[in-house]
Parts: C-alpha cells; structure tokens; sequence
C-alpha cells in the first residue's frame, strides 16, 4: 500500500522543492501599460512596478542613480534593477558587477536613501539584504532574471535612455 503512494507522491514532493521561497522576498501587484510624462510618486524604495515613462532606461552598469520613471519602464520589459547605497564601496560595487555576469536584462546603479545596503528589484518583486554577496541576490536574478513577471517581457533593454541624474 504505501509503495503505491510512493509514486503519487513524488511529483508533488518535486514541485514543492521547485517552488522553494527566496527569505525576505515581497511580492506586488501593479499592472502594466500605464505610461506618463513627469515625475511620479512610487510607493516603494525603489519601486517595483506602476506607471512609468514611455522611455525606458538602457541596461547596464551606471555609476550615478537612474530616474526612477525611466527603470521602472525597463522592469516592465522584464529587467532586474540592482540598487546600491551610495557608501557601498568600490569592492561591493565590483562584487555585484560580477553578479550581472550571465544576465544582460539588468541595470546597476547607486540609489540614494535605501532602506539596505542592497536592494534588488523586478516587475512585481524585491529583495533587500545586508551584503552584495548574499546568496539571495544570485536565486532572485535566477527567478526573475527571464522577466516572467513583467507585463512587456522581451521587450528592448537597449535602446532607451542612458543618461543618469
């Protein structure tokens, strides 16, 4: 009897370990496709997702903090924002550059006033954590990094606004 259980069992044991939670993730429900001109208000720091720019920022590395209008814009293409404090320092920087190796949907950049040293966010979905070699950040790229949870995914990561502020 038991042996017969075994193997109705099993599928449902491996989903569970695929579904396995990321410690600390918080989870979102903002809709796409809400473009607007100016400065907007966002609920978090930095935020996940809502209205944004039409303009969305260019992936990559940025040494200045981004307009929040213009990355949120990329998150809805499916790209994770890696934030930083200011006072970081050049070894954590470069840890989390190493980090981007492997995913090219991504924008770095220092972001004033974050409530953690690291805070790392997508459509939907952020992390904060305490150090850029928290094994956290690796598993979050892993699951978000394809832009599942982005309204316009596979749009362009290239091609917009590469300016700072």
């Amino acid at each position: 009897m038991k042996r017969r259980l075994l193997p109705a069992l099993l599928p449902l044991a491996l989903a569970a370990c695929s579904q396995k939670g990321i410690e600390g993730l918080k989870t979102f429900d903002y809709s796409g496709g809400d473009e607007r001109s100016g400065s907007l208000v966002y609920a978090e720091t930095p935020p996940v997702g809502g209205p944004h720019n039409a303009l969305w920022q260019t992936c990559g590395v940025y040494d200045r903090p981004l307009y929040n209008e213009y990355a949120v814009h990329s998150l809805a293409h499916g790209a994770v924002w890696i934030t930083y404090r200011p006072d970081l320092g050049p070894e954590g920087v470069a840890a989390l550059r190493q980090l981007l190796n492997g995913y090219p949907a991504t924008l770095l950049s220092p972001y004033p006033g974050l409530p953690a040293p690291v805070v790392v966010s997508a459509w939907n979905a952020q992390l904060a954590v305490d150090a850029p070699d928290d094994r956290r950040l690796k598993a979050f790229l892993d699951r978000y990094g394809q832009g599942e949870t982005a309204p316009e995914r596979g749009a362009p990561c290239s091609g917009g606004y590469g300016g700072t502020r």
